[in-house]
């Protein structure tokens, strides 16, 4: 039986070992050796050359042409574009935008990374609800407030605005979700002499007064009595005799809070809701003598109009491109620091070794002795460019070089990269 089974298995065993025999025979001709030997010579050469001209690193990437990735209508689409602008790049990807339709980032925010991502949301029914009156409409804002006044409804600081579902549509008379504004009652409040309106939920003017900090002194006097019921459009006023005083109104700064958004690039951002700065009046009690203030004390402070808070959403999507990591990776950067780097080096200098302040053009190839002394120059807009000579005398050309260089200006000046960024990011430079 074993010798049977030999016998059969012999033709599958030896055909393998012909053809390696024969291809062996093959390879030892010189009419096979002599083109194979010629042509990775050739390709060995090329790569040298490339090298060579590139100063030893990889080769980027132009930065005239950036990859979207646009996500609507649940799908994701993912297309190479010239455009400058979110704008452009709908267009060009022939996405209409209709009535309450919501784009993130902004449609004038600039492209200039890669795998930069924009999305669009698109328009939900929603009937806000403003006391009898009722608007139906479409939209796709983030926030009940944001709802209200992208679709022509004032809103002011103290009115509440809710987004609340439809439970009945029956009873309700509405479809989709409802944004209910409550409003706040304005009232006339005349301090020491200073008139402002106010606007308030408190029932009284007694509440009124606590609500916003407004403590009476014994010299003080009340117009209506505390206990009276707040009505709009009524008149309040808070007297003191035989004092002189003065009130200034100051601006209360907006707050502004800042949500962390995986779907957004990192570096860009959305503002989510529209913020506003308040107002407070300050009073003075003053010290005349002879006609002339001496001194003055604080009285008084109340706000007038609550601020209300700008929300941000700031972008944390990371995804560099392979060319550009890989010179990174090739100049030491740290790789938890790449989306700092590739921030900066695309708003600088567009990730351009031979960019020259105030063109648009890379060239590819540009000699040390023409670079201008004057302006910014490189990836990241040394002035003057030659500085860069510190870190290697292929400054000019070799994006390795210059980003070592890039590394050690933002460790001496910032500490850290993550320094760099956020100085960037707050005043559009480093």
């Amino acid at each position: 039986m074993i010798k049977l089974f030999r016998r059969l298995n012999k033709p599958y065993a030896v055909v393998p070992r012909q053809k390696v025999r024969l291809f062996k025979r093959i390879t030892r001709h010189p009419a096979f050796t002599v083109p194979l030997i010629t042509m990775g010579s050739l390709l060995l050469l090329t790569v040298v050359i490339i090298l060579a001209f590139n100063g030893g690193s990889p080769r980027l990437a132009s930065s005239e042409t950036h990859i979207v990735i646009i996500t609507h209508d649940h799908t994701e689409q993912t297309l190479p574009t010239r455009a400058a602008t979110v704008a452009d790049a709908l267009k060009k990807a022939s996405i209409t935008l209709h009535t309450g339709d919501v784009v993130e980032p902004d449609p004038t925010t600039q492209i200039v990374t890669d795998n930069f991502r924009i999305n669009v949301y698109r328009a939900l029914p929603v009937t806000v609800v403003d006391g009898a009156t009722k608007t139906f409409a479409y939209s796709a804002a983030a926030t009940p407030r944001s709802i209200a006044e992208q679709v022509g409804i004032q809103v002011y600081p103290e009115d509440t605005v809710q987004l609340l579902p439809t439970d009945n549509f029956l009873t309700e008379g509405t479809i989709g979700e409802r944004v209910v504004i409550t409003r706040a009652t304005p009232v006339n409040v005349n301090i020491y002499g200073t008139p402002v309106v106010m606007r308030t939920h408190s029932a009284t003017v007694g509440s009124l007064l606590a609500e916003r900090g407004l403590k009476l002194q014994s010299s003080d006097t009340l117009q209506p009595a505390a206990t009276t019921p707040v009505a709009a459009g009524m008149q309040i006023f808070i007297i003191r005799k035989g004092t002189t005083v003065v009130t200034q109104e100051v601006p209360i700064p907006q707050t502004t809070q800042t949500v962390e958004d995986d779907s957004l690039t990192f570096g860009t951002t959305a503002i989510r809701q529209q913020g506003s700065d308040g107002k407070k009046l300050v009073t003075y009690q003053v010290q005349l003598e002879n006609g002339k203030e001496v001194a003055r004390k604080e009285i008084q402070e109340v706000v007038t109009v609550q601020p209300v808070t700008q929300i941000i959403a700031r972008g944390q999507a990371v995804s560099i491109p392979a060319d550009k990591q890989a010179v990174m990776a090739q100049a030491g950067i740290a790789p938890d620091d790449y989306k700092y780097v590739d921030y900066i080096a695309s708003r600088e200098g567009g990730w351009c070794p031979t960019k020259i302040q105030g063109t648009h053009n890379c060239p590819p190839y540009m000699n040390p002795s023409d670079v201008p002394s004057y302006g910014g120059y490189g990836i990241f807009q040394a002035t003057p460019g030659s500085k860069m000579a510190a870190a290697g005398s292929d400054w000019a050309t070799n994006a390795v070089t210059q980003i070592r260089w890039a590394n050690t200006y933002a460790l001496s000046r910032y500490g850290s990269w993550a320094g760099a960024y956020n100085y960037w990011y707050a005043h559009h430079n480093w």
